[in-house]
């Protein structure tokens, strides 16, 4: 009975309640991210650059012997795509997270201050 009523202070935890809403958002983002790389982002810079219409033609590329380099290199230009695509999306949310911290807080007198003026008010 123990060990069930730990597992159920676990699972009650906020972080795991955070962890599994973080995963399932992730994957559901990963749908977007994935999208914006294979239909945006990877023909835009493969057909003026590689005059490829898409990674699959550049995956079907292979040497006598059978190794699929092309596979190898649309692996490294999809990963070098996507984790670009992620350090946007990750500065445009710092640098508007920024932009909120900076807005300036009306700021009260310190404690020292409020300590002082009541040990002035006691004097009197």
């Amino acid at each position: 009975m123990k060990i069930i009523s730990e597992f159920k202070d676990f699972i009650a935890k906020g972080n795991v309640m955070d962890l599994a809403v973080g995963v399932i958002i992730g994957g559901a983002f990963g749908g977007i991210v994935k999208s914006l790389v294979d239909d945006v982002i990877t023909p835009a810079i493969l057909n003026p650059a590689l005059k490829a219409a898409n990674v699959a033609d550049l995956a079907l590329l292979k040497t006598d012997g059978g190794i699929l380099y092309g596979k190898f290199l649309a692996a490294v230009i999809g990963f070098l795509v996507i984790s670009f695509v992620i350090f946007l999306m990750v500065k445009s949310l710092n640098k508007i997270k920024k932009t909120e911290e900076e807005i300036p807080t009306p700021s009260g007198p310190t404690q020292e201050e409020l300590l002082t003026q009541i040990r002035d008010l006691l004097k009197k």
